[in-house]
């Protein structure tokens, strides 16, 4: 009677001492694994040529845009946001990509847009064009560089603490367009994309 006993004990002592996986709550490794990398690096090199060759890496052209003088920076943003949507639908539909919807929070939107929106129109550069105005010489991009990696040190250092109420209205949880029109995914997403390409081609006839 004492046999069982003794092996049932000592399969609860491994599986104590198993190492837990992931879904039990354990950290995840703190860098990703090699091929994830390499995507990662040749994605981002292709966004940044892209941009590049886009010729929203240029501070005149992008001065432009917020004067509403210059509607590169439009056309190169709708015509991304259209090949994206198709593409997040149909890599959907083939069962190669899952959401994960962050929740909207009305108060942090708008005071984070409003502070991304001085950002943007102190330097005249955003994120991922002032890295790509790096990548062909642009010194004044440097100081861009240094206020982002200044700012992500902040907001991870402040991350924990909890944000004033007035930041904390507006919650509407994990919505998304679909959520609000009742529309299927495809319909949703064949509106707007129509909606953007007839902006484009507003654009181009004006322009």
């Amino acid at each position: 009677m004492k046999q069982p006993e003794q092996s049932s004990t000592t399969a609860h002592e491994q599986s104590a001492h198993a190492s837990p996986s992931p879904r039990d709550g354990a950290a995840a490794p703190w860098i990703d694994p090699p091929r994830t990398l390499l995507l990662a690096a040749i994605a981002g090199l292709s966004f940044g040529f892209l941009l590049q060759k886009g010729g929203v890496a240029k501070f005149d052209i992008l001065i432009g845009a917020l004067l509403l003088e210059d509607f590169t920076v439009a056309k190169v943003m709708a015509s991304a946001i259209v090949v994206g949507m198709i593409g997040v639908l149909l890599l959907r539909r083939l069962g190669r990509l899952n959401l994960h919807i962050k929740p909207a929070v009305l108060g942090r939107n708008i005071a984070g847009g409003l502070l991304f929106g001085v950002g943007f129109g102190t330097l005249a550069y955003c994120p991922g064009t002032d890295a790509a105005a790096i990548g062909q010489g642009n010194l004044d991009a440097i100081t861009g560089i240094v206020g982002m990696l200044c700012g992500s040190h902040l907001y991870a250092l402040t991350s924990h603490t909890p944000p004033l109420a007035i930041f904390d209205r507006g919650r509407l949880g994990k919505v998304r367009l679909t959520d609000a029109t009742g529309w299927p995914e495809w319909l949703a997403t064949a509106a707007v994309a129509a909606i953007l390409v007839a902006a484009l081609i507003a654009i181009e006839i004006l322009d």
